[in-house]
C-alpha cells in the first residue's frame, strides 16, 4: 500500500527513524533542528529531508511546528509514515491550503516503508515514488463518501461564512483520510492552538478570526504561553509577551472562554462517561478517555478549532467502541512500599511499550490512585505514545472487557522502572529551580506540597515556581493556602505551564531544575536547555529547601 495524503511535488534524502516524534518539544520551530534528548535522530536537521517516521506521538501543537517551519523554509520535504497520523498531516495540509506552502505527506505499508528506509534519496511526483534505483505507484489523496446531514452540506456551501466552509471542508478531508463514513456532533471543544509556539500559530489563528470565525460550542483554552494580566511585570520582553497575548486574545475573540489550563478536567464542568467532545492537548486527551471516560480523539492544533467552529468532527478512532479496544497487555510487577513518582515512571514507561497502540495495564488492581496519580499517568504516558487513550485493570472505567482475545502482552519491571529513574535523574544534584504543574497543579496538590513543605522556607538559591490554572489560583486564594506557600517562598503562576513558559519567567540562572513530571522531565532537556532531576513531591520539596537532589533512587526503586 502506497497512498498521497497531501498531494505536493517532493525530493531530498531520506532520514528514517523507527521511533516517532513530538515536533512540539521535539523539533525546534526556528530550525528545524530535532531537539528531544531521548530520540535517535537529536541534533539533526528535519530540512528538506524526506523524513520516515511511524507515526507522530506526544503534543497535538506539532500541526503548529509543522506549519512555522514550511512558512519559515525549514520543513521536511516530505513526511512519510506508517500508520495512521493526523498531527503532523494536518499542520502539512494547512500549510498548503490556506498559505500555499505545501508539504506532501505519504503513507506506505510496512514493507515498503522498510524499503525506503534503506534509500539515500527520494522523489515523490505525479502519482510516483522514486528511491534510488525503485519505483513505487501512489494512491491518489483518499476520499470518502460521507454522510453528511442538511446542515453540513450547507456549511459547506458557504451559508454559514467562510470560516466555517473552511473549517468543515478540512474536517471531510481529515475524515476521509481517516476512513470515517460520518460526522459526529460534540459537546464541547478545548483549544490547544493558543500556545505561542511559534508565529505560525498566532498567524493562523488571526486568519482565522478576521475570516469571521466563531465557535459554536462551548469552547475551553489551553494554558497560554505568559501570564495573561502580568506578564509586563514580570519582564517578559513585548517582543514575546505581545505575540503570545494577541494569540490568545484571537481565540477569545472567536468566542472561547479564557480558561488558560493544560487541565480543563480539573474545571467545575467536567465531561462525562461517554459524552462526545472535541478536545486537544495530548495530556487532557488521554485523561478524558481514560480517567472519566469521555470521548474525543487526539485532535492536531488548528483542528481543535474547526471543531469549535462546526461543532462537528470525523466519527473515527476512540469515538468508535471498537476504537477503545486495548490491543496489548502491559501487565507492571508492582514495586512494595511505591510513592507517588510511581505514576509518572509508570506512564512512560506504559507509553513505550506501547507506543502505538492502546494499552491495558495490569497489576495494578490493589492499588488506590488519587485522580492526581492519574493526571500525572496519562501525561508522561502521551510523551512516549501515539495512543489516545489507556486502561488500568481494577481502576479505569471501560478496562473490563477492554482487551482484544489475540493481544500481546510485556511486562514492565522494577528494574525497567529504576532505569527510567535514572534516565530522568542524569543532572547534578545540586538544583537551581522546582518546576510543578505539568500539567498544571490541581488544590489537591497544592495543599500536598504546602503538607510536605510543612512550614519549611525555599533555600535561599533555589526557586520554587508551581503553575496553575486561574480556578485554582482563585481557590488558592479564598482558603489561605496562597499565602502559606508563598510564605515559604513559593512562587504561583497562572495561564501558563512548563510546557509554554519562557525566560525571565524561567529563572534565567538556573542551570538544574527538578521536577516530579514525568511529561516535564522527558521534555524539559529539549525545551528549557537545562539539566534535569526528577522524583516524587516530597523529595522536590525537600531538594527545595536542601538545595540538593537525591543522589540515589528510593528505596522502593533500590533492586
Amino acid at each position: 500500500m502506497a497512498q498521497i495524503i497531501v498531494e505536493a511535488a517532493a525530493q531530498g534524502p531520506v532520514m528514517a527513524s523507527p521511533d516517532g516524534l513530538s515536533f512540539w518539544g521535539g523539533v525546534d520551530a526556528a530550525t528545524g533542528i530535532v531537539i528531544d534528548a531521548h530520540h535517535p535522530l537529536h541534533g539533526r536537521s528535519l530540512a528538506g529531508a524526506v523524513l520516515l517516521i511511524p507515526t507522530s506521538r506526544g503534543s497535538c501543537t506539532g500541526s503548529g511546528v509543522v506549519l512555522e517551519l514550511a512558512l519559515g523554509g525549514n520543513a521536511p520535504a516530505a513526511l512519510v509514515f506508517r500508520e495512521e497520523e493526523d498531527i503532523l498531516t494536518l499542520g502539512a495540509l494547512i500549510a498548503g491550503r490556506m498559505f500555499a506552502k505545501p508539504l506532501a505527506v505519504l503513507r506506505l505499508g510496512a514493507d515498503n516503508w522498510d524499503r525506503l528506509a534503506q534509500a539515500e534519496h527520494a522523489m515523490i511526483e505525479r502519482g510516483r515514488l522514486v528511491a534510488d534505483d525503485w519505483t513505487l505507484d501512489i494512491a491518489p489523496p483518499p476520499t470518502a463518501a460521507l454522510d453528511l446531514t442538511e446542515s453540513d452540506r450547507a456549511m459547506l456551501g458557504g451559508a454559514e461564512g467562510e470560516a466555517s466552509k473552511l473549517a468543515l471542508e478540512v474536517i471531510c478531508t481529515m475524515a476521509a483520510g481517516q476512513g470515517a463514513s460520518r460526522l459526529t456532533d460534540v459537546t464541547r471543544a478545548h483549544i490547544d492552538g493558543c500556545i505561542y509556539a511559534s508565529p505560525a500559530n498566532l498567524t493562523f489563528a488571526r486568519a482565522m478570526a478576521d475570516m469571521g470565525a466563531r465557535v459554536r460550542v462551548p469552547t475551553t483554552m489551553n494554558a497560554i504561553s505568559v501570564d495573561h494580566a502580568h506578564w509586563r511585570d514580570q519582564g517578559v520582553p513585548p517582543s514575546f509577551g505581545g505575540p503570545a497575548q494577541r494569540l490568545a486574545d484571537a481565540y477569545v475573540e472567536m468566542g472561547a472562554r479564557p480558561s488558560f489550563t493544560c487541565a480543563p478536567y480539573l474545571l467545575q464542568d467536567a465531561p462525562g462517561l461517554g459524552e462526545m467532545i472535541g478536545w486537544s492537548e495530548s495530556n487532557a486527551v488521554i485523561y478524558a478517555n481514560s480517567v472519566l471516560g469521555a470521548r474525543t480523539v487526539k485532535h492536531p492544533d488548528f483542528m481543535d478549532l474547526f471543531i469549535a467552529i462546526t461543532g462537528r468532527a470525523p466519527l473515527s478512532g476512540v469515538y468508535l467502541d471498537e476504537g477503545r479496544a486495548a490491543l496489548r497487555a502491559v501487565h507492571v510487577d508492582l514495586p512494595d512500599g511505591h510513592d507517588d513518582a510511581l505514576w509518572p515512571l509508570l506512564g512512560w514507561l506504559a507509553g513505550r511499550a506501547a507506543p502505538d497502540r492502546i494499552p491495558l495495564l495490569t497489576g495494578l488492581e490493589n492499588t488506590s490512585p488519587t485522580p492526581d496519580d492519574l493526571k500525572a499517568l496519562c501525561a508522561a504516558f502521551g510523551t512516549t505514545s501515539a495512543a489516545p487513550m489507556l486502561h488500568v485493570a481494577g481502576v479505569t472505567p471501560e478496562a473490563v472487557g477492554a482487551l482484544i482475545p489475540d493481544a500481546d502482552a510485556v511486562r514492565i519491571t522494577p528494574a525497567d522502572l529504576a532505569e527510567a529513574w535514572r534516565q530522568f535523574n542524569a543532572g547534578p544534584a545540586q538544583v537551581d529551580l522546582i518546576a510543578f504543574g505539568s500539567p498544571h497543579f490541581s488544590l489537591s496538590e497544592c495543599y500536598a506540597l504546602d503538607a510536605a513543605l510543612a512550614g519549611r522556607a525555599r533555600h535561599a538559591d533555589t526557586a520554587v515556581i508551581v503553575t496553575v490554572g486561574q480556578q485554582v489560583l482563585d481557590a488558592l486564594a479564598v482558603e489561605g493556602l496562597l499565602t502559606r506557600l508563598e510564605a515559604s517562598g513559593v512562587q504561583v503562576v497562572p495561564d501558563i505551564c512548563w510546557c509554554s513558559i519562557s525566560e525571565p519567567v524561567f529563572p534565567p540562572s538556573a542551570k538544574v531544575l527538578m521536577t516530579n513530571s514525568g511529561k516535564y522531565a522527558h521534555y524539559a532537556p529539549g525545551l528549557s536547555g537545562r539539566e534535569v532531576r526528577f522524583g516524587s513531591l516530597a523529595d522536590c520539596a525537600d531538594a527545595a529547601v536542601t538545595g540538593q537532589a537525591r543522589n540515589e533512587p528510593p528505596h522502593w526503586l533500590t533492586i
